[in-house]
This record gives C-alpha cells, structure tokens and sequence, in this order.
C-alpha cells in the first residue's frame, strides 16, 4: 500500500512543512508528523523494519535527524538508501552499466549519476514543479538540468557520464509525469529520457523492494552511505 499524503505536522489551516527542499527543518515536526501518518497502521507490528530514502547531498546531518525523527516508530532498525538508487531500483534498471537519474520533484531537482549502483556524482538545485507559475515557465527545470548535466560531463574525466546520457537518463519525480518538461529535455540533452512508471512513488516503490530483500537477509543493518554503497 502507498500512502501518498502532503507531508505537513497537521491538516488543515496552520498546517507547517516539517520537510523543506529537501531539508529536515522541523525535527521534533517530522516525528509527529510520522506518527500520525503511521503509528496507529504500525501499532500491529513489534518493531518494524524501516527504509529511509535520502537526498544523496543531504549527508550526514540529515540521516541523523531522519533516524531521529523515525525513533517516533519504534523501529527494530532503519535502513537508508540514496533516493536515486531507489528509483533504479523501482525501475529494475540495469545497474552493470552508469545510469543517470534525474529526480524533479516539487520543491528540489536532483540529478545523479550511478555507476555500478554507487553514486559517483549528484548535483542538485532548489527548484522544482511547485515554484512554476506564469512567471516561472517550465523551462527553468529543463535549463537547470541541463546546466547540472553539462556540469557533470565537463568535470568527468571518463566517460561514465556521457555513456549513461547516450543509454538515456531515467527521470522520476511528479516532474516526470509533465511533457512540457520531458520533451523539452530530451531535445536539449539531445538524448532519449525515459521516465519511470508512476514517476511521482518510484522513490517509496523501490525503497519497499529493498525492504523485502533486506527482510530475507536480517544480517543486513545499513543500506547506502554518503557514497551510495
């Protein structure tokens, strides 16, 4: 089951974001926030088994607050895993080969490169579908992944970036599910794009099947690291 709700501590007017792009502001927030959401669907559970997909550039103090604000859960352990290598996951990409992934979500933008399943470079920008408006077309997203995948292949001295561009970049994210988005960007990466199915969960759909595979191997206690490992 996907619960796919706004991700503010309340409902209603005065309602506050907890998570801002991309970013853990409201800890103690977040963990009410969770707790509402999932404690009473969890109750039946003795001490779930959690995956916890991250922001590869949120680093190590948001994994921490992340780990924090879950404790509301009662968690037997919390795995964490680079939202980019989840979304690889959902999509049962080919990881024997770099694979670009481009993530443009509502409120941040972030693209990143997987060679071999582990993140070798990520750029990211705070921007994303709900700073759109007639003022702000959809083609500052195109342009800004565009700038984030140029940079990446000017600082690239192999060949890993161009190679995962040529095979074509996975998009994901509620961006993905807008044309006036996809098309463009293909035309300016001059490369295929190809986004993932149901673009906007892809994220929570490959973190469930990491769960069932960490299930089955309860040795497993940590998944991914700074470096995406």
């Amino acid at each position: 089951m996907i619960l796919d709700v706004p991700t503010v501590t309340f409902p209603g007017e005065g309602a506050t974001c907890p998570i801002q792009r991309g970013t853990i502001v409201d800890t103690p927030g977040t963990a009410r926030m969770l707790d509402r959401l999932l404690g009473h669907r969890l109750h039946r559970l003795d001490r779930p088994l959690l995956v916890v997909t991250t922001p590869v550039l949120g680093g190590i103090a948001y994994r921490a607050e992340a780990r924090t604000a879950v404790e509301v859960l009662r968690p037997r352990s919390v795995l964490t895993v680079p939202t980019a290598r989840a979304v690889a996951t959902a999509a049962d990409a080919d990881l024997a080969h770099p694979l670009l992934v481009v993530d443009i979500g509502a409120h941040v933008t972030e693209v990143t490169l997987l060679t071999d399943g582990v993140v070798t470079d990520v750029r990211c920008t705070a921007l994303g579908t709900d700073d759109l408006d007639v003022l702000a077309p959809p083609t500052r997203i195109t342009e800004a992944v565009v700038a984030m995948v140029t940079a990446m292949l000017d600082q690239d001295h192999t060949s890993q970036t161009f190679d995962a561009l040529q095979r074509g970049a996975l998009l994901a994210g509620g961006g993905a599910l807008r044309p006036d988005i996809t098309y463009p960007l293909a035309g300016l990466l001059h490369a295929p794009v190809r986004p993932v199915r149901a673009p906007h969960t892809a994220a929570v759909r490959g973190a469930a099947k990491l769960l069932q595979a960490a299930r089955s191997h309860p040795s497993v206690t940590v998944v991914g690291d700074p470096a995406g490992r």
